[in-house]
């Protein structure tokens, strides 16, 4: 081991984290990139003296230097400079049409959607492969060439159609094809709302195909180690810690890095979290439940020399704990309460995994109340009267009165 590496191999995780924005985001700032955009290379880290730190994450603390950009600096995946103009993207598409309106929706995507920049290039990606595959199938002809007559849409939706079985044999699951079915379909919404054309040729392809996700990989845990993780935390912190990920769906770096001026508590039903950019673009998150458990962390933190941060560190040079922290944190609540999922301790992820299938228990919940309604309607179909009946705000207000009686169940009465 050279003394390089040595001195790299000392240091936390936590310290690594503090390393990257106290040295290395300056010095991707100095190369006028933007280092929120995207996660440094390995070769500019190793061009700018870093390179001990890919040593020191894979021998220290088992990470790759993505994971540990992506997922504990909270990153995009790919390198900062890395657009179409300066990675020489290789569309590998013959028709410039059809290439020029996959580039302007996705400028669009980028500009005001906000997203995140390796968002738009994954949706690149998947675009391109659909158009490199329409080509093959159907000629170098334009992916909208037949969009402002309607009279072609049954020959355009068979067209489009072939396209996905192709891709429903090269891809190996459900979750994959449906990325990219929900991708192109969002190309074509755009065509119909601001290019003038007339129809999204894949409309209903969803009720063709019949993919679902199903991925047992994603483990989580379950609503009694939940109320165990939420009962063995002994401090307001803990537990606005264990809240956070379980009871407001949270990721650990949107955890570590929470401030006050984030939320918007009216006394009402509308509390929320504000986010001016999350992985899928700006975006809200209701605070359903723990709002009694927030305010006591703020009378607890409130002093003259408090910066705002829920979770505040004086070791980080962020003011703030790090993602990995969070997950420390949480992995030791789940040992004293004796919780582990397939043998193991559950990671921070596997908390915010919790709130996801809440939620959906708890749509489900809701379509089951829409019943009584179904009936007087004379409807055989609570989706319908979902769809047809009731305006957004009231099945807002349905899914959030099913969801805070879910949450209540597990983390009420503690």
């Amino acid at each position: 081991m050279s003394d390089s590496q040595y001195q790299w191999s000392r240091k936390s995780l936590d310290e690594l984290v503090d390393f990257y924005y106290s040295e290395i985001r300056p010095a991707i700032r100095e190369d006028e990139y933007d280092p929120d955009h995207g996660r440094p290379s390995y070769e500019w880290l190793a061009d700018h003296g870093f390179s001990g730190l890919s040593y020191a994450l894979q021998e220290q603390h088992d990470l790759t230097i993505k994971e540990f950009f992506v997922e504990e600096v909270g990153l995009g995946d790919d390198p900062p400079g890395d657009s179409d103009e300066t990675s020489g993207y290789d569309w590998s598409v013959r028709n410039d049409e059809t290439v020029t309106a996959i580039k302007t929706y996705l400028s669009t995507q980028r500009d005001r959607g906000e997203l995140a920049e390796s968002t738009v290039k994954s949706r690149r990606s998947r675009i391109a492969e659909y158009a490199r595959i329409y080509e093959q199938l159907h000629g170098a002809v334009s992916l909208t060439r037949t969009l402002d007559d309607i009279e072609e849409r049954p020959s355009e939706n068979d067209r489009c159609m072939e396209v996905f079985d192709v891709l429903k044999d090269r891809l190996s699951t459900d979750q994959s094809r449906l990325k990219y079915l929900g991708d192109v379909q969002q190309f074509y919404d755009y065509q119909v709302r601001f290019q003038g054309a007339k129809y999204n040729p894949l409309d209903g392809a969803n009720d063709q195909f019949r993919w679902e996700i199903d991925n047992p990989d994603n483990k989580t845990v379950d609503a009694e180690g939940m109320r165990a993780i939420y009962e063995a935390a002994e401090s307001i912190e803990e537990q606005l810690l264990v809240l956070a990920l379980g009871a407001w769906g949270l990721r650990p770096n949107e955890v570590a890095s929470l401030t006050l001026d984030q939320f918007v508590l009216d006394d009402g039903e509308d509390n929320r979290i504000v986010f001016e950019q999350r992985k899928n673009g700006p975006g809200e998150v209701a605070v359903l439940f723990g709002v009694d458990v927030l305010k006591q962390r703020i009378i607890d933190l409130d002093n003259p020399g408090w910066d705002g941060y829920l979770f505040p560190s004086d070791r980080s040079t962020t003011g703030h704990i790090s993602p990995q922290t969070v997950t420390n944190r949480f992995k030791r609540l789940a040992g004293d309460a004796g919780v582990t999922v397939e043998g193991e301790l559950p990671t921070a992820k596997m908390g915010r995994r919790f709130w996801y299938t809440t939620y959906n228990e708890a749509v489900k919940q809701m379509m089951e109340g829409l019943e009584g309604i179904a009936a007087d309607q004379g409807s055989s179909s609570t989706e319908i009267v979902s769809q047809n009946y009731l305006s957004e705000a009231e099945k807002r207000r349905y899914r959030r009165e099913s969801m805070q009686d879910e949450l209540t169940e597990v983390f009420g009465d503690v």
